[in-house]
């Protein structure tokens, strides 16, 4: 099941959610971001969860997601594409809090050895309602699962700077 279970993870920003588009546009099947679900969640059931007013609840909802995304893909066929996943969220909440999370979920919960990582890009950084925070935050962000990725022994296959349709041809082409 792990090489079925491609993630793209990296800066945010940095166009993942866009290449995920692309690839599911290629006949590829994926499995969208949490974070964007759960706050769409939150603002509508006024649950506090938000990454800003509660980023413990935020990362361990998003664990949680997480998981549940991981069973409902495994009854898809061929590769799954997810756009960001549990080693981001484990990664975040052990950085947040110091609760050694990370090697045990990613050990329990292993994908592709090869992980699809956007790189920095503030020419197409932008913010919005679900995406407040500054590029020098995302970057940071970046850095960190940059860290933890390689430490978890993952090799990281940095998206070039290209448009959408060559960066799917290159995910396609790595895998």
């Amino acid at each position: 099941m792990s090489d079925r279970f491609i993630l793209i993870s990296g800066c945010s920003g940095g166009g993942k959610s866009t290449l995920l588009e692309a690839l599911r546009r290629r006949g590829h099947a994926v499995v969208e971001e949490p974070g964007r679900r759960i706050i769409a969640a939150a603002r509508a059931s006024g649950e506090d969860v938000l990454p800003w007013s509660n980023p413990e609840a935020f990362l361990r909802r998003a664990i949680e997601t997480d998981l549940a995304d991981r069973a409902a893909a495994a009854a898809l066929p061929g590769p799954v594409f997810f756009d960001r996943g549990l080693i981001d969220a484990a990664s975040g909440l052990e950085a947040l809090t110091g609760i050694p999370v990370l090697r045990p979920l990613a050990e329990a919960h292993p994908s592709h050895s090869r992980v699809i990582f956007a790189p920095p890009w503030p020419e197409i950084y932008g913010t919005d309602p679900d995406r407040p925070h500054r590029l020098d935050a995302a970057v940071a962000e970046h850095d960190r699962l940059a860290r933890d990725y390689g430490a978890l022994g993952y090799e990281l296959l940095v998206l070039p700077k290209v448009g959408v349709q060559a960066r799917a041809a290159f995910v396609e082409g790595a895998l």
